[in-house]
């Protein structure tokens, strides 16, 4: 004789199936109302590099580590300020342009996200910087890039977007190696007019 529990399963499992799709189906999401930061159709990329550096991962660390380094190894006009929270702290917010929240944090990384602008499609950018040991003397800096690029109008704009956005954040990575193996940074090169 059966348990009461497998009856109970089966006989929810038939009903199930004797209604029909139509009817247990979950209901098409709703399109986002107008002037909504939703994305209706997100296509989700990233971008992971990484560089090593001849030096301990906490040492490494302790060079670019605190959440407004930013300012100096992304070498940003306005440099970084934290504008609400403490530096190094869950849901710090720092300025580097714009607002970008500290939603992850580990002995040797952490990850922040860029807040959402009313009126424009929200990409859930996040970004998450780490140091990783090696051998006692070496470690190697992974730097990886999560975000929506389907509000850009096709393959070729984002490809481009993409490898734009490679070439900056590699050159941020040979900036924080830089900065780490005790040297110092030029100075960043003028704007593009």
């Amino acid at each position: 004789m059966r348990k009461p529990f497998e009856k109970i399963a089966l006989g929810c499992l038939l009903a199930l199936a004797l209604m029909g799709p139509a009817t247990y189906a979950q209901a098409p999401t709703p399109a986002a109302p107008k002037g909504s930061v939703v994305v209706a159709s997100p296509t989700y990329t990233s971008i992971a590099m990484e560089i090593t550096v001849n030096r301990p991962a906490a040492e490494v660390w302790k060079h670019i580590g605190k959440y407004c380094d930013v300012g100096e190894w992304l070498q940003v006009p306005a440099g970084c300020k934290i504008i609400s929270g403490k530096d190094g702290e869950f849901g710090a917010v720092r300025s580097v342009g714009g607002g970008e929240v500290l939603v992850g944090r580990t002995e040797l990384s952490y990850t922040y996200a860029q807040t959402p602008k009313e009126g424009t499609p929200y990409n859930l950018y996040h970004g998450t910087v780490e140091a990783r040991p090696l051998t006692p003397t070496t470690s190697k800096l992974v730097y990886t890039l999560f975000f929506d690029n389907s509000m850009l109008p096709d393959d070729k704009a984002r490809e481009a977007d993409k490898e734009a956005r490679r070439a900056r954040f590699t050159q941020a990575l040979q900036n924080m190696k830089t900065l780490a193996e005790g040297g110092t940074l030029p100075p960043p090169p003028p704007p593009a007019r």
